[in-house]
């Protein structure tokens, strides 16, 4: 009885083990090869529960889900104008065809990658030996990264293998080129501040020569309207004087006389050396009631 009883137990456990053994699940985003006598049988993209013959079948299960390939160290191309430039870049991508890409890599995602990088540097190479410097950093990374998805999703099929995106993370110059288009750069920068200084100054002495131009002619038209006026006063000035003399020639000498006294003893310590009978002190010399007052 107790031989019959670890004979049951024994079958029992024997069953579990071939019922787990041929029961397998496929999680989401994953897809599963059966093989059979190291033949592939059968494939499973979707998920569920699925069953296979123990002992006979295996299932390997490969990860379809989007995968990131991020390049360690940005790459070395050659632009058309034979400078180097260094591109660090990442491609998306994912299995599409489980049976073709253990076909063609092994099931190795590590092949693949190599595959995929492969395929994009050389696309990469093309596009840049095309393109000048300027254009490869500055303005055309959207070109080259759509031109190159599609190529490279061409080639990837081959192995099973979708790509999705391609992009361009960094453009950058190599040590020795980025050396020489600072200083390019610098030189450019100074011909254009010398330049800049060299009209400054041309506009500066032209301003400066106008200005100089402008106080010459006022000066020289206020010197004109300042002799003119003087002029004219001096005309009326004589024209009074002659007026005065045509009316009293005695008192007008008398009070031209006495203007020159007035001019020339304006300070107590003005001293005069004349003859005595000099027409100077003409009227000093003549009596009360000579002269003006005798005239009268």
């Amino acid at each position: 009885m107790m031989r019959l009883s670890l004979n049951l137990i024994m079958a029992l456990i024997s069953t579990l083990f071939i019922l787990l053994g041929s029961l397998y699940t496929v999680q989401q985003g994953h897809s599963a090869l059966i093989f059979q006598l190291g033949e592939v049988v059968a494939t499973h993209a979707s998920p569920g529960l699925y069953a296979k013959l123990p002992f006979i079948q295996n299932v390997r299960i490969f990860d379809a889900r989007i995968q990131t390939l991020d390049a360690k160290d940005p790459q070395r191309f050659i632009t058309a104008e034979k400078k180097p430039v260094l591109v660090d870049y990442f491609v998306k991508w994912r299995i599409v065809d489980v049976k073709q890409f253990y076909v063609s890599v092994g099931g190795d995602q590590h092949r693949a990658e190599i595959r995929l990088m492969q395929t994009v540097n050389d696309d990469l190479r093309a596009e840049f030996a095309k393109r000048t410097v300027h254009e490869a950093v500055s303005g055309e990374r959207e070109q080259i990264a759509s031109g190159m998805r599609a190529r490279a999703d061409s080639d990837a099929r081959q192995i099973g293998v979708e790509v999705l995106d391609v992009r361009i993370k960094r453009v950058d110059l190599t040590p020795e080129v980025s050396d020489s288009v600072y200083r390019r750069m610098e030189a450019e920068r100074k011909r254009v501040a010398n330049q800049l200084r060299s009209t400054g100054a041309g506009d500066a002495e032209q301003i400066k020569a106008d200005a100089d131009r402008q106080r010459e002619v006022l000066l020289a038209e206020a010197f004109r309207d300042a002799q003119k006026i003087k002029g004219e006063g001096d005309a009326k000035a004589a024209a009074i004087y002659s007026e005065a003399y045509n009316r009293d020639g005695e008192f007008y000498a008398f009070y031209r006389s006495l203007e020159s006294y007035q001019q020339s003893m304006h300070s107590k310590s003005d001293i005069l050396i004349l003859d005595p009978n000099s027409d100077f002190f003409r009227y000093f010399r003549n009596a009360p009631g000579k002269g003006l007052g005798a005239r009268k």
